[in-house]
């Protein structure tokens, strides 16, 4: 009996379990953090929960606002380049 487990299947395994992660990361987050979540029974028997505060620091988290301060580019290197070339040419 051989190999069960080629070496080709361990980038595929390696993708899976880092989405699996992805997948438990958020979906624990958002049952442990998400104020429109209510798990416990106290929290539950609200209607309308008056939870504006939370529900910013939420939707407002460091990496959001990390992203906030930077510039929308992927390659900003790469952009400038171009950007200053195609500008020198029109002149």
């Amino acid at each position: 009996m051989g190999r069960w487990l080629k070496p080709d299947v361990y980038p595929l395994i390696a993708a899976m379990s880092f989405v699996t992660g992805m997948c438990v990361f958020q979906l624990t987050r958002n049952v442990l953090m998400n104020p429109d979540v209510r798990v416990s029974k106290s929290n539950r028997r609200s209607a309308v929960p008056d939870n504006a505060g939370e529900g910013e620091r939420y939707s407002q988290h460091a990496f959001r606002r990390f992203l906030s301060t930077q510039r929308p580019e992927v390659f900003p290197a790469l952009n400038c380049f171009f950007s200053e070339s195609s500008s020198a040419g029109d002149k």
